[in-house]
């Protein structure tokens, strides 16, 4: 299956298991990238010595080529008041759990373009792919990230978005879909027109002169063959794969995702302040309905872990970010290389 994408990745199936910071692990990583895919992992969770060690494992676990993945957004400006609102709006959930609830919001993690030392450590490691959410870094690090040989993939919810990827010399567009699960790779969220993926790739296909990776409710070879046909030189999966053993999904989320649960997904910005598409809980059905702002990304988040957290030590899970995308249902309980071998041998008889 020769395509620009396979042979600019050295992978032998367009393939590409989705980074999804804090379920994806080096283990799942590496199965998919020893099955010929590219495995990947998210770093946007991680501190420089979380990432190192990650990355360092992977090369470990496998000589294949994989992706890491950082979040580029940019950094919010401080809202005192819109913080505390949305921190006393949430405390009587807290309370719900016996629980005291932060005493403020807090960032936990920087964004990749305020770490140069996360810069530092990827020209050291050199992964063969890093790919970027939320945004894009400066001219400056992809010039120096190019130099170093990595090959750079970034996301577009838009046309918008793409043709600023391609502005900046990078070597692949993600082309996310409202069907996706996890955060929407949106540059500024507040303009997010929520195009699907059908609509998406068809624009883009005509717009865009870069490989195209398509994402968003695909779980099956027969989804990867559809959007290949659409012009995608590849396709991105990430909740198909977090019923593999290898993933760090609890096993609330594993159940629930099992689950008739799996057939509700919807977006939400209330559990970390940027729209992510997750299995519809209380979080999304009552947070949502505050009559305030929901704190900005990723302080909001640090406050809904903490949430999660106090409810789930009591058994409840109606807080958790559990993300999944619209093709949830089809989600399978199998072992990363064996998922993989399904997915190609079920592509392979799309494209006979």
């Amino acid at each position: 299956m020769p395509n620009s994408l396979l042979s600019m990745l050295n992978i032998e199936y367009p393939i590409i298991q989705a980074p999804m910071a804090g379920t994806a692990t080096v283990a799942l990583a590496a199965a998919v990238s020893n099955a010929g895919g590219l495995g990947s992992i998210g770093l946007g969770a991680s501190t420089v010595e979380q990432a190192s060690e990650h990355i360092r494992a992977l090369k470990r676990a496998t000589s294949k080529p994989f992706n890491v993945n950082v979040f580029c957004h940019a950094a919010p400006v401080q809202d005192v008041a819109t913080e505390q609102g949305w921190l006393d709006a949430l405390t009587p959930y807290f309370e719900e759990f016996s629980a005291e609830p932060p005493l403020r919001l807090f960032q936990a993690h920087p964004s990749f373009n305020d770490n140069p030392h996360l810069l530092a450590l990827l020209l050291a490691e050199r992964p063969a792919v890093v790919s970027f959410h939320f945004g894009l870094p400066s001219a400056e690090a992809i010039t120096a990230l190019k130099g170093a040989g990595i090959k750079l993939l970034g996301c577009a919810t838009r046309v918008g978005e793409a043709r600023a990827i391609m502005a900046a010399g990078l070597d692949g567009i993600i082309a996310q879909g409202i069907e996706a699960g996890g955060h929407r790779g949106v540059f500024k969220p507040e303009e997010d027109i929520e195009l699907g993926l059908f609509g998406l790739l068809q624009l883009l296909t005509r717009q865009c002169s870069l490989p195209i990776i398509a994402a968003g409710g695909i779980m099956n070879g027969q989804g990867i063959a559809q959007v290949l046909k659409m012009g995608a030189s590849g396709a991105q999966l990430g909740t198909a794969f977090i019923l593999c053993p290898e993933s760090d999904a609890s096993q609330a989320y594993r159940s629930q995702l099992s689950s008739a649960k799996a057939f509700h997904t919807g977006i939400t910005r209330c559990l970390s302040g940027r729209p992510a598409r997750g299995l519809i809980n209380r979080a999304h059905q009552e947070l949502a309905k505050l009559a305030i702002p929901v704190a900005a990304y990723p302080q909001a988040y640090s406050v809904g872990k903490a949430l999660h957290l106090a409810a789930s030590q009591q058994g409840c899970f109606d807080f958790a970010p559990f993300w999944a995308g619209q093709g949830a249902p089809l989600a399978r309980a199998l072992p990363a290389a064996e998922l993989m071998q399904q997915l190609i041998t079920e592509l392979e008889e799309k494209r006979r």
